[in-house]
C-alpha cells in the first residue's frame, strides 16, 4: 500500500501556498495510484483542519478519492483514501 504525507506545521499561516500543496499531494496520488495520503494540520485552534477539510470538500477535489477519515487518537491528522 502505498502512502504519501504532508505535513502543514511549516506553512500554516501562507493560506495560498497551503492550498498549492493540498493540490499539488493530492494530484500526485492520483497520477502515482497512492491509496492513502496523511495530512497532518496539528492541533492548534482547529482552524487549519477546517480549512483543510473545506478545500477536501470541493466538488472538483472530492470525485478524486473515496473517503476522509479523521483520526479519532490524534485530532491533528486527517486521512485521505483513493480508489486504486
Amino acid at each position: 500500500m502505498g502512502k504519501l504525507k504532508l505535513d502543514l506545521h511549516d506553512i500554516f499561516s501562507n493560506g495560498r501556498v497551503i492550498d498549492s500543496e493540498l493540490n499539488r499531494v493530492i494530484q500526485e496520488a492520483v497520477s502515482k495510484k497512492i491509496e492513502l495520503v496523511e495530512i497532518i494540520p496539528g492541533k492548534g485552534s482547529g482552524q487549519l483542519k477546517k480549512s483543510v477539510l473545506r478545500f477536501l470538500e470541493q466538488p472538483q477535489i472530492k470525485r478524486l478519492y473515496r473517503r476522509i477519515e479523521k483520526d479519532d487518537k490524534n485530532f491533528g491528522r486527517i486521512f485521505v483514501h483513493f480508489r486504486c
